[in-house]
C-alpha cells in the first residue's frame, strides 16, 4: 500500500495497528508522512518538531518485529507545549521560555513512551494555557482547520487542530477550565478531561494546580479510552495523584450496556445565550436517546450561574502564585546582570510574559492581597464547594449529564481578543467540571450552517470515566 498524505484522514489507532500488522506501512513510513504533513501545514498547530521522531519510529518497528505488542506501539502523537519532554524544546508558548529544553519528561510522556508512541512534536497553545481561542501564544495564533478565519479554541488549540487537520492521529492537551473540551468542540474531535487526580500532573507547567488535568484529544471515543488507560494511575511524584484503580476503558465500551446509564439534562445549561443551532442539534440527540430506550430526565444545578465568576477568581489567584517561578534566574529568558533584583524581575517579566498572562497575574495578586482575600478568594472557594455539592446531589439521581460544550461554534479570529469578558464566556459550560473535579468528555455531533463542528458534552462523577466512554461510544455510532 502506497500511503499518501490524503490517507492520514482515515487513520485512527485501530486502523494504524491493522496497517502495521498487514505490512501496509511501518511506523517509520507513517511518521515521515505525518512530519511532511506538518511541514506543509498552514494552521500553525506546531511550535517545534521532535528531531528524534524517525529514530523513535524505527525503534518501534524493531520492537514489533521482536514480538512486542501494544495498541500504541509505533503510533505518532502530538504533545501540548506545556507538557515537559526531555530533550525537546518546551516553551509553554511563552517568550519567557523560548530557549528552554527540559532534562526530564512529564510522567504521562514517560508512560506513553513505555508503550512505544512516537512523539512528532510540540503543539501550539495559549501562553501557559491561559486562553480560550489560542490567540494568546508567543508563536502566533492557531487557525481552525475547518475555516482558517476562525479560532480552534483554547488553550489546547494546537493539539485539537493537529488531530482535526490530520497532522497527528492522537494528541495530549491540558484542561483547566475547558481547555481540552472547548477546542475539541470547535475542531470536531473527541476530547476528555479526566477526573482530578486520575492522571499525574508531574511535569506539566502548572497554571491552576487545583484544576489542571492532562487528557487525550483523538478522532474517536475508543481512541480516547485507549490513550487515557495508558497514561492514568497513581504517581508518587504528584501529591494530588489518586490511588484509585484504573479500569479497562475498552471493556466499558465493548461489554457494558450503555442503556443502563441514566442521563440528566441540566436546565441551567440551556438558556437563551445558547446558540439555537447547537440547541437543536443537542435536542435531536436527546430525542434519539429517548427513542433508543434511555432514561433521560431534567435535573438542576442551581449554582451554575456563579461558576464562571468563581472559576476566574480562583484561577487567577493560583496563576499569580504559579507563575512567580518564572524569573529568569535559573532558566528561560534573562536580563542584564548589572541590575538590582527588582529591576531584573521587571525586565524579564515585562519582556517575557504576554498580555493575557500579565492580566491574570495582576488580577490574581489583587485577589490574594491583604484586605481582599476574604472578599474574593475565600468567598469563591465557598461557591466552589456549593457547585461541587450540586454535582454530588445530581449524581445520586443520574449517571451522566448531557450538556452543550460551548455556547457558540468557533468564532472568528480577533473578534473577542480585545474583550476578555466575552472571551471568558466561551468557558461557561466547561468550568463547572474543573471546579468540582469531575470528568467530562466532548464529541462531535454535527455541523452548523457554516459547516463548523458542534460539540456535545458528557459529564460524570469523579472517576466514572467508564460511563463517559460507554455512552459516548454509543452516541458516536448511532
Amino acid at each position: 500500500m502506497d500511503l499518501t498524505v490524503k490517507d492520514l484522514a482515515k487513520l485512527d489507532i485501530s486502523s494504524i495497528q491493522a496497517g502495521f500488522e498487514r505490512g501496509d506501512f511501518s511506523s517509520e513510513e507513517l511518521t515521515k508522512l505525518y512530519l511532511q504533513a506538518i511541514k506543509d501545514d498552514q494552521t500553525n498547530s506546531f511550535i517545534s518538531i521532535n528531531k528524534n521522531a524517525i529514530a523513535e519510529a524505527k525503534q518501534a518497528d524493531q520492537k514489533r518485529q521482536a514480538g512486542e505488542k501494544h495498541a500504541l506501539l509505533g503510533v505518532p502523537i502530538a504533545i501540548k507545549d506545556i507538557i515537559n519532554t526531555k530533550g525537546i524544546q518546551t516553551t509553554g508558548a511563552s517568550k519567557i521560555l523560548a530557549d528552554y529544553t527540559p532534562n526530564f519528561s512529564a510522567t504521562v510522556v514517560e508512560r506513553l513512551q513505555e508503550k512505544g508512541v512516537v512523539i512528532l512534536g510540540k503543539t501550539n497553545c495559549d501562553e501557559f494555557a491561559m486562553g480560550t481561542s489560542n490567540e494568546h501564544s508567543a508563536y502566533g495564533a492557531v487557525l481552525n482547520p475547518h475555516d482558517d478565519k476562525r479560532v480552534p479554541g483554547g488553550s489546547s488549540g494546537g493539539s485539537a487542530a493537529a488531530v482535526a487537520g490530520f497532522l497527528a492521529p492522537i494528541a495530549l492537551g491540558t484542561d483547566t477550565g475547558g481547555s481540552i473540551r472547548q477546542p475539541a468542540s470547535f475542531c470536531g474531535v473527541v476530547g476528555i478531561k479526566p477526573s482530578y487526580g486520575r492522571v499525574s500532573r508531574y511535569g506539566s507547567m502548572a497554571m491552576t494546580s487545583s484544576f489542571d488535568q492532562i487528557g487525550p484529544i483523538t478522532k474517536t471515543v475508543k481512541d480516547a479510552a485507549i490513550l487515557l488507560k495508558s497514561m492514568s494511575g497513581y504517581d508518587e511524584k504528584d501529591a494530588t495523584s489518586a490511588r484509585q484503580p484504573v479500569p479497562n476503558y475498552l471493556l466499558a465500551i465493548e461489554n457494558s450496556d450503555p442503556k443502563k446509564i441514566k442521563i440528566g439534562i441540566p436546565k441551567e445549561y440551556f438558556s437563551d445565550k445558547l446558540n439555537q443551532e447547537i440547541k437543536i442539534a443537542i435536542e435531536k440527540q436527546v430525542d434519539s436517546l429517548k427513542k433508543n430506550g434511555f432514561d433521560v430526565r431534567e435535573v438542576s444545578l442551581p449554582n451554575t450561574e456563579h461558576s464562571l465568576a468563581a472559576y476566574y477568581l480562583l484561577m487567577s489567584a493560583e496563576v499569580s502564585s504559579n507563575l512567580a517561578r518564572f524569573d529568569g534566574l535559573l532558566y528561560g529568558l534573562s536580563a542584564d546582570s548589572d541590575m538590582t533584583l527588582d529591576q531584573w524581575y521587571k525586565e524579564v517579566r515585562t519582556a517575557g510574559f504576554g498580555a493575557e498572562a500579565k492580566r491574570r497575574i495582576m488580577l490574581g495578586s489583587y485577589i490574594l492581597s491583604a484586605g481582599y482575600y476574604d472578599a474574593y478568594y475565600k468567598r469563591a472557594q465557598k461557591v466552589r464547594t456549593l457547585i461541587k455539592q450540586d454535582f454530588q446531589k445530581v449524581f445520586k439521581e443520574v449517571d451522566v449529564l448531557l450538556t452543550p460544550a460551548t455556547p457558540t461554534t468557533a468564532f472568528e479570529l480577533g473578534t473577542k481578543v480585545e474583550d476578555p469578558l466575552q472571551m471568558y464566556l466561551s468557558d461557561i459550560f466547561t468550568v463547572g467540571a474543573n471546579l468540582a473535579g469531575i470528568c467530562g468528555l466532548v464529541l462531535p455531533i454535527g455541523n452548523d450552517k457554516d459547516k463548523l463542528p458542534i460539540g456535545l458534552q458528557l459529564l460524570a462523577d469523579t472517576f466514572a470515566e467508564d460511563k463517559l466512554f460507554s455512552l459516548g461510544h454509543f452516541i458516536e455510532n448511532n
